[in-house]
């Protein structure tokens, strides 16, 4: 009895003492990311390819072994070939005496091609992206740009467009220079070989889906009949076990490339899409990858999952909405002294699940020259003009990205059209401001 007397007493107190507790409301609408799984290899990066921000980033900046993930880049200068008018997809592609010696080597991942035999652009280009040749690699790298060097300088000056430095490139096939039987790249020696950190593998990935997104139509082939109906046929199936019908097999992953050597290791530059958002994930030399070659494909299912489980992508703009909180831009000389603001395009921010975007916020840059020296845009202004830039992101500090700019840049156009006054309107605003300054 005394017992629950004492316990009913306390539950008292407590209750007195709460009400006089302040309450306190979550100061954040954003749900932090759950902490990155940790990847059994070198090196391991997750970027999200349409805001350049990154997710994950585990020693992504060393500089390491890419192999056939070099691959990439040949496909991005083929296919921008292709776009020039430069080459075409049915057109015959000859086989030199290095390229059809290499395709002879069955140590290494090839079809077989003579000299005797008529193949186009579309062929070799399938069996590169699919079955990662690397004779088909050359015949089209020596074809395109009269050699495989002059094709490697080339290479090498689009990564250096994209902003990346830390580069090593002597081949258009990342294979190791001591396969090359002799045709090095010059300057290079036996113990060269292609290189670059998962970040800028990532960067090459992200170029190479936004330039080219057909390029997936080919990655997702599970198999093919090299010449089919041939002698020569031979079947080809994807390195990429994530693919449909393979042991790692996961739904809509649909790219990208795979790579191994001795000085790579295994690694694997994956792609998917999910509820509307697309990841790259980048890893390089899993371990003991070499033994087991399904390893990186376990490690970028961890990526995976968790990417997808922990960001999502979120739509806070239709196209032509009206930009919220920025003030219109004051007119001289129009009809109305204002013009509003609205977003040229969809806007969709890269969040982590559950976020509030209603708590969003916008800053706007009015595009150079717009505005005279009182501020003010002159009439008159066609409805669509574009005005300028802002940047939409949510009222947060950190919405835990590793970098990549907080928000999501996109054009303001004029929402409304504002015609020029006439001389009438213009003498009466004069008449009202001259009569207020007087008073």
């Amino acid at each position: 009895m005394k017992k629950t007397m004492k316990f009913g007493l306390i539950t008292v107190i407590t209750l007195m003492m709460g009400a006089f507790l302040p309450v306190t409301n979550p100061v954040s609408t954003v749900h932090a990311a759950g902490a990155a799984p940790k990847i059994e290899a070198k090196a391991a990066f997750i970027l999200e390819p349409s805001t350049g921000k990154v997710l994950m980033n585990q020693n992504g900046d060393e500089k390491l072994g890419i192999a056939s993930m070099t691959k990439m880049i040949s496909e991005y200068l083929i296919f921008e070939a292709i776009e020039k008018g430069e080459i075409k997809w049915d057109q015959a592609v000859p086989i030199s005496d290095y390229a059809q010696q290499l395709s002879q080597d069955n140590s290494l991942s090839n079809v077989p091609l003579r000299q005797d035999e008529t193949y186009t652009f579309k062929e070799l280009y399938q069996a590169m992206a699919i079955y990662s040749a690397n004779a088909a690699t050359v015949a089209m790298a020596e074809s395109i740009a009269g050699s495989e060097p002059e094709f490697v300088d080339r290479m090498k000056e689009k990564v250096e467009s994209w902003g990346i430095k830390d580069y090593e490139l002597y081949n258009s096939t990342g294979l190791s220079n001591a396969d090359l039987k002799g045709h090095m790249y010059p300057g290079s020696n036996e113990k060269n070989e292609n290189a670059m950190s998962a970040r800028s593998i990532a960067i090459v990935a992200q170029n190479l889906l936004e330039s080219y997104p057909e390029v997936l139509e080919t990655t997702s082939i599970p198999m093919m009949i090299f010449k089919e109906g041939t002698s020569d046929s031979i079947k080809m199936e994807n390195w990429n076990w994530m693919l449909k019908g393979f042991v790692s097999e996961r739904e809509n992953v649909d790219g990208l490339k795979t790579g191994t050597t001795d000085f790579a290791g295994a690694t694997f530059t994956g792609t998917a899409e999910e509820n509307g958002m697309r990841i790259i994930t980048v890893v390089m030399n899993a371990t003991d990858g070499q033994k087991d070659l399904q390893k990186r494909f376990v490690e970028t299912d961890k990526m995976m999952d968790w990417a997808f489980s922990n960001w999502e992508k979120v739509e806070v703009y239709k196209e032509n909405d009206g930009l919220e909180g920025v003030k219109p831009l004051k007119v001289e000389n129009g009809k109305t002294d204002n013009v509003k603001l609205a977003v040229a395009s969809d806007v969709s921010l890269l969040v982590p699940t559950n976020t509030d975007v209603k708590d969003k916020e916008a800053t706007f840059t009015a595009k150079k020259k717009i505005l005279n020296d009182s501020k003010q845009i002159e009439a008159p202004i066609k409805k669509g003009t574009n005005l300028g830039q802002a940047e939409i992101s949510i009222k947060n500090d950190d919405l835990g990205y590793i970098d990549g700019s907080k928000g999501a840049k996109v054009d303001v156009i004029a929402a409304n059209e504002i015609e020029k006054a006439n001389i009438f309107v213009l003498a009466g605003r004069w008449i009202k401001v001259f009569v207020s300054d007087l008073f």
